[in-house]
């Protein structure tokens, strides 16, 4: 057993031409196969084919070639079982001490718009997983490389002591288990998704690290950000940034937050949000002007608060946002001169998200200790619902477009949530409280004198009246709601009462 042997067979061949050089001038017997093997043989590497090593040739336009115990065999014997190298030697089966196998680019395949589901099928790995996890499992002995990231850290321990450490090979090993899991991962949601399955037996995800965090809610908790292969690019985890600090876990969750009230505005809007709460919300003929309306709504929560804009950020715009401390700025570009300007402060993030890609949401997921939960995301919009007016006034012209303002905002809004608004802006927003009507006092106190003649918008029914007579008296002329409650004509007398138009919804927005 004194042979040494590596197998390389990638689909990535960034790197490897070297890492099989250096290989071979240690002394080890390279043995490849297809695309692989023709490269280090045109630089010059001398290489075994799998063919010779097996005895076969590659077969099924090379979907069986590795799959043979002249392989694995090699691979999985252990070095100091007198048995495994009894049984070795009896079958003329070398031992392979270096593992280099990337997988065939399942992602990439299916991550291309016109994909086949043949060309997709085609680009599952059979026999690079096979011999990935061959090695791992056995990594006492064999030392197995999935990234190229780790060429450099073999080739220098093989150089330095003969052989490559325990711990290196542990190492490198349990990557290779999280290589191939996530490999799986994506193929099963694929799968998944092609056989329509909506709630499967087991539920398979997988996320890569974008960043470490420097902690999470508060200091003393540890944090780290991952992203979604083949995730939404209309999300804060494909953004760009472009200037300032790193993101934090509570930038990160409030510029989430931020991003999915923005996207329900079709016309030029800016969002304002302060601990996953919308204290601003404006709308305009330009993003300057629904800026300022945004701002006006809550001109001191705004204060280290993060935007999102859904039209380009310029310079007017800029020069207002530079006046005032801000987390993030967050939109789908930003004009030089707007760069320049927000620059000019040290830590304030830029992050641009190209809007253009499409608004499919994706599914919600929610962690709790032992488990998980899984939603839809919240969509529904006014277009969906079945309206009803049960009062006897109808809203205005005016008041439906304040009411449409207040239902797209209200339910990003933790509840119980309410949202006091006219037709461009929010006026008030009560969240997170445990009674409705203290909802209603919070946003209708925020609101002021600007209640009146403005419009209500609840997450959920009313549960008794108050909340609309609190309404009345402030001055409030419309409210939607969704309706539902066994006590819903107390409220629908109560607007009568003060003559104000209620909308029925049909459907509520709960948001914990």
């Amino acid at each position: 057993m004194t042979k040494k042997r590596a197998l390389i067979s990638v689909s990535d061949k960034n790197g490897v031409g070297e890492f099989a050089k250096q290989l071979a001038d240690l002394g080890f017997e390279i043995i490849s196969t297809g695309g692989t093997k023709k490269m280090l043989q045109e630089q010059g590497i001398p290489v075994i084919s799998v063919s010779d090593v097996t005895g076969f040739p590659e077969i099924l336009d090379g979907r069986v070639k590795t799959l043979n115990p002249f392989i694995h065999g090699g691979l999985l014997a252990k070095h100091d079982d007198d048995s495994h190298k009894q049984q070795l030697e009896e079958h003329g089966i070398d031992p392979i001490q270096v593992v280099c196998v990337n997988l065939y680019p399942f992602q990439q395949t299916i991550e291309k718009p016109d994909v086949t589901v043949a060309d997709a099928i085609e680009n599952i790995d059979i026999g690079g997983p096979s011999m990935l996890r061959s090695s791992a499992k056995n990594h006492q002995y064999v030392t197995v490389v999935v990234d190229p990231i780790d060429y450099s850290t073999v080739i220098e321990e093989l150089k330095a002591n003969g052989e490559t450490s325990l711990e290196t090979r542990t190492k490198l090993a349990a990557k290779v288990f999280r290589h191939t899991a996530a490999y799986d991962a994506l193929i099963a949601e694929y799968m998944t998704n092609l056989a329509q399955e909506e709630t499967p037996e087991k539920l398979t995800v997988t996320y890569e690290l974008k960043q470490p965090l420097r902690y999470g809610e508060n200091p003393h908790q540890k944090a780290a950000f991952y992203k979604k292969p083949l995730g939404s690019e209309f999300s804060i985890a494909y953004a760009t940034q472009l200037h300032g600090k790193e993101l934090s876990y509570n930038n990160i969750n409030d510029a989430d937050a931020a991003l999915q009230i923005v996207k329900e505005f079709d016309e030029p809007a800016a969002v304002a949000v302060k601990h996953m709460n919308p204290c601003g919300v404006g709308t305009g003929k330009n993003v300057f002007d629904a800026f300022e309306k945004a701002f006006a709504a809550d001109p001191v929560s705004i204060f280290g608060g993060i935007i999102a804009f859904n039209r380009e950020v310029d310079a007017e715009t800029a020069a207002k946002l530079h006046e005032i401390f801000l987390e993030i700025v967050i939109a789908p570009s930003f004009s030089e001169e707007a760069v320049t300007i927000l620059t000019g402060k040290k830590n304030i993030r830029l992050l641009t998200i190209p809007f253009e890609q499409g608004r499919k949401p994706e599914v919600k997921m929610t962690t709790v200790e032992g488990g998980l939960l899984l939603q839809e995301r919240d969509t529904y919009s006014l277009d969906d619902a079945t309206i009803t007016i049960p009062t006897k006034r109808q809203p205005t012209p005016g008041e439906w477009e304040a009411l449409k303002l207040g239902w797209k905002v209200v339910k990003h809004v933790k509840s119980n949530a309410i949202v006091v608004s006219n037709n461009e802006m929010t006026l008030g927003v009560g969240a997170g409280q445990m009674n409705r009507v203290g909802s209603a006092e919070i946003a209708l106190k925020q609101a002021g004198a600007k209640a009146e003649g403005a419009a209500m918008a609840s997450d959920a029914f009313f549960p008794m009246d108050d909340t609309v007579e609190a309404a009345g008296k402030a001055g409030i002329t419309a409210i939607i709601q969704p309706g539902g409650s066994k006590k819903d004509k107390d409220s629908i007398d109560m607007a009568d009462k003060f003559g104000i138009a209620m909308v029925f919804t049909g459907v509520r927005h709960f948001k914990h």
